[in-house]
This record gives structure tokens, C-alpha cells and sequence, in this order.
């Protein structure tokens, strides 16, 4: 079977949501050169693996062939970028292929990033570079080895043509997968143009899409709008306990499906600290990694604003009032959803089972002690499961003072004694730790390594270190002799001087 026809789509969004987006065929490129094809994904989603290893793979993840089947189109969208309102933004470097069905039975976005201007492009040149669509590798396969829902990559294509950021970088189309690329900003575009029909085929749809269980129920629109706070919820929560900063949470960059969408100025923090920032675009720490769940609550204010037209009873101004005041309490409920899902993994990461009235205390004295022991956050936790298993000396060698943890540690060993009455000490010690193993990884997307990986295949074509550190990042709780180096921190003088990119 030709690469072409290895993709058996059904395009629900183009067929139901006409004028919701512009038809747009990819941008061909000079010289495909495949880099990356993620066959566990290809497999996930149904496709031919022979195909996609075939001669022609490169021409039809570049572009150059469009998949039988294919809608290539441009989607349409607004968003809040800093707190600053762009009524229209859209993909300005980016097509939605199509959609297919995985073997789970679940519809799946296939879309490029990079494949050259649109109608949205505002300017831009609608390209991607080799570095940041790696990055994009990297970070997603981790997230998705680490249990975060999150947009994953199918394909890097090296288009063989240049081009121009800083300096001049070899160029890259992404083949990206997404439950759906729905986001905030997609109601927003809708929202700001006041046009009410349009915003209600676009919620239908997206409740067909993502809550089907909601079609047809008298509040619909505010049981989304709950729906997706508290995934964003569990999401916030899961990002906050492995150290992720996202760098951009614009609202054209939070998705409706819950997934983590964007690895443009992501990082992850080393030593851990609330105020940590490394994106070069946010200027007065909009985004750091203490702010982001105030950040995810803001963003789904503004996805309210534009459900209330649709939830209101026209001119019943006692109704209406009705409706803006349940927006407003699942508005306010959020920081208790998260609360709840960051305490849960966190319980997990001490190696609690159960819920004690304290553990909140306790587990926010811990990150008040790596953060003025200047500890490294996923090393500290990880080196935590150690002491579980009666080893408290690699966690101490993490401390700027090794003796401020003892009271600390009193603490802890005291809660994890209670918990354990009735079992015998051993046992209860291995289990506990075995279980934070597995909450809490050893490796993680260190900032140096996937810039060393990246810098290497960019400015040199060498693909090895971005496709060991791959095979790290993919098994990040496994202590695997010989992958020590990728769970090192970096020194502290080249993370306080580190920035990501967007890629634009």
C-alpha cells in the first residue's frame, strides 16, 4: 500500500463546520528528507507501517503528497496572547489534514505545523525550523511516557530549505496528532464577531467530540464549560508535579480536549522555584511555573464569556443573572478541582495512600525546603523514594545544607508510620517505595540535553543524541545504567542563563 493511501480519514470538522475554516494546500518542499516517524503512534492510529517506511514517507509528510482522503485546511481561531485580545490569529503555519479513527476507537487530528503561509499567517513565513519540531519529539513522547494527555508527534520531515529566525536554520514540517485542535480561542474567534449561531455548531460539535454524554441536556453549554475546567484541572495538576512550565498558556493555546498543546518555550525547572520563567517572550513572568494554574482559571473565564450567549434565555434578565452566576461558581470552583488533583499526585509522590488532614502542610513544607535548599525538584522526589526504602543520604547530597531536612523527614517518616500500622515495617518500606517510584520519574526533558540533541541534529545533521535521549525519555522512571547523564541537572550557572523559543 502507498504511503499515500495509508490513512483512512473521516473529517467530521470540514464537513460539519463550513466557514469555520479556509481551505489551504501545504507549501511543497524542495528536498524531504525523513527524520522522525513515531511507529508505536502509526501503529495506535491504524496506519500501515510499511507505508510510512516507504521511498515516498518524506514527500508525504513534507507535503509534497497530500494522503488520499485529505482536506488540508486552515482553522480559524482567536486568542488572548499575554492578556492582549487578537480577535483573529488561526494557523498561520499550520493544516489540519484530516481526521482518523485509532484502534481504540478514538477521532484523532492529523495536522502539519510548518508547512508554509495560510491565509492566517499574518506576515509570517509559515515554516518551521529542524530544532523546535524535535523539540516538539521530545517533550510531547515524554509527556506521554510520564502519563500527561498531550499532542504527540507522528513525523519530522527536513524540507531541505532554509529558514530565517536569529540566523539562518534548516527547515521542518511537523506531523502532529491531537484529539482534536478545538481551543478557547476557536469560541473566541466566534465570540468576538458576535455571531451566536456560529458558537452554538460550535459547542454541538464539541460536545459530540469530546462529552457526547452531554448532547441534548438542558444546560449544555455551562456542562462544558465544567467539563473542560476540570480537565484543565487534572492536567494543571499533573504538569505542576513533574516541574513543567509551559512558556505560552495563551488561550489559543489551551485545548478544549485537555491535552497539552505547543512544546514552543516550554522548559522544565531544576531547582525548584515558583517564580522560574525561561521563556524569551514573557517579559513580566505572565507564565511561570507558580502562575499557571491562576493562568488556566483566567483562560477558562474567557471560554465562559463566550458559552454565556449560549446558556442565556434571551431577554429574561432574571435567567440571564441565573446563568452568569453558574458560570461564575464553576469559574470558582476551579482552584479547588486542581487543588484536589495536585494533592492527589502529590500524596502519590509522598507515598501516602491515604487522605490525612495534614498532607497538605506537609507536602507544601517540602517544596518550601527545595526551594530554599535550592534542591533539583525531580531529583529531590525521586531521592525521596530512597529514604522510603531507608535510605536518607542521596536526598541529604541534594541540599544546599544537608541537616535542614531532618525535621522535615521526622515528619514524614511519623505519617508514613501511621499509615503502615498493622503491617510489618520491611514490606510496608518497599512497597512505599517501589509506589514513588513510579509517581516520581528519574528522567525528564533536561533543558542542556534536548538543546544538545537539538543542536546537534540541526547544525549537523547528527541524529544520534536526539535519538538516545528519545529512548531516555521514554522510559523516565527506569534507572537504566548508562542513561545517568540525562537525569544529571544541569549547572547552575547555564540554567539561570537558559531562554526558549517560540519558533516563529
Amino acid at each position: 500500500m502507498p504511503a499515500a493511501s495509508a490513512f483512512a480519514f473521516d473529517n467530521s470538522y470540514a464537513r460539519e463546520l463550513p466557514g469555520f475554516f479556509v481551505a489551504w494546500p501545504p507549501a511543497p518542499a524542495p528536498a524531504p528528507k525523513l527524520l522522525f516517524v513515531n511507529h508505536a503512534l502509526a501503529d495506535e492510529l491504524g496506519l500501515d507501517a510499511a507505508a510510512l517506511a516507504a521511498d515516498d514517507a518524506a514527500a508525504l509528510f513534507a507535503g509534497n503528497r497530500v494522503p488520499e482522503g485529505a482536506q488540508p485546511i486552515a482553522q480559524a481561531y482567536a486568542g488572548h496572547q499575554f492578556g492582549g485580545f487578537s480577535p483573529q490569529l488561526g494557523d498561520g503555519r499550520a493544516l489540519l489534514l484530516g481526521e482518523v479513527i485509532d484502534r481504540r476507537g478514538r477521532r484523532r487530528d492529523i495536522a502539519f505545523k510548518g508547512s508554509g503561509r495560510t491565509p492566517f499567517s499574518r506576515g509570517g513565513d509559515g515554516k518551521a525550523a529542524v530544532g523546535p519540531m524535535l523539540r516538539e519529539v521530545l517533550v510531547g513522547e515524554a509527556m506521554h511516557a510520564l502519563g500527561i494527555p498531550t499532542t504527540r508527534a507522528l513525523a519530522v520531515v527536513a524540507t531541505g530549505e532554509p529558514v530565517v529566525r536569529d540566523r539562518v536554520l534548516p527547515g521542518a514540517v511537523l506531523t502532529r496528532v491531537a484529539a482534536s485542535h478545538l481551543r478557547v480561542g476557536t469560541f473566541q474567534f466566534f465570540a468576538a464577531r458576535g455571531d451566536v449561531e456560529a458558537l452554538r455548531r460550535l459547542a454541538d460539535y464539541t460536545i459530540a467530540r469530546h462529552d457526547p454524554a452531554l448532547a441534548g441536556t438542558p444546560d449544555a453549554p455551562l456542562a462544558l464549560l465544567e467539563a473542560v475546567a476540570r480537565r484543565q484541572a487534572s492536567l494543571l495538576a499533573q504538569w505542576m508535579n513533574v516541574g513543567f512550565i509551559h512558556g505560552v498558556m495563551n488561550t489559543d493555546n489551551m485545548t478544549i480536549s485537555g491535552e497539552t498543546i505547543d512544546y514552543g518555550p516550554c522548559a522544565f525547572v531544576e531547582a525548584h522555584d515558583p517564580q522560574a520563567v525561561f521563556s524569551s517572550i514573557d517579559h513580566g513572568g505572565r507564565y511561570a511555573f507558580g502562575n499557571q494554574p491562576h493562568i488556566a482559571r483566567w483562560n477558562l473565564a474567557r471560554l465562559a464569556e463566550t458559552l454565556l450567549p449560549l446558556a442565556a434565555d434571551g431577554d429574561d434578565e432574571a435567567a440571564v443573572q441565573r446563568v452568569v452566576a453558574r458560570a461564575t461558581g464553576l469559574i470558582d470552583a476551579f482552584p479547588a478541582w486542581f487543588d484536589a488533583e495536585w494533592r492527589r499526585g502529590q500524596r502519590a509522590k509522598l507515598g501516602l495512600l491515604r487522605e490525612d488532614a495534614g498532607d497538605a502542610a506537609l507536602a507544601d513544607d517540602w517544596l518550601a525546603l527545595l526551594h530554599a535548599q535550592r534542591a533539583d525538584f525531580t531529583l529531590a522526589w525521586r531521592r525521596l523514594a530512597d529514604a522510603g526504602a531507608g535510605d536518607e543520604a542521596p536526598l541529604r547530597a541534594l541540599m544546599a545544607e544537608p541537616a535542614a531536612a531532618d525535621g522535615w523527614l521526622a515528619r514524614w517518616r511519623a505519617r508514613c508510620t501511621a499509615e503502615d500500622a498493622g503491617r510489618q515495617a520491611d514490606a510496608a518500606r518497599r512497597d512505599r517505595a517501589l509506589r514513588m517510584r513510579r509517581a516520581s520519574p528519574w528522567i525528564i526533558p533536561r533543558n542542556h540535553r534536548v538543546e544538545e540533541a537539538l543542536a546537534a541534529a540541526s547544525e549537523h545533521g547528527d541524529l544520534a543524541p536526539f535519538e538516545a535521549l528519545l529512548a531516555a525519555l521514554r522510559e523516565p522512571f527506569d534507572e537504566v545504567p548508562g542513561r545517568a547523564r540525562f537525569a544529571e541537572p544541569a549547572p547552575a550557572e547555564v540554567t539561570a542563563g537558559y531562554r526558549t523559543f517560540c519558533g516563529t
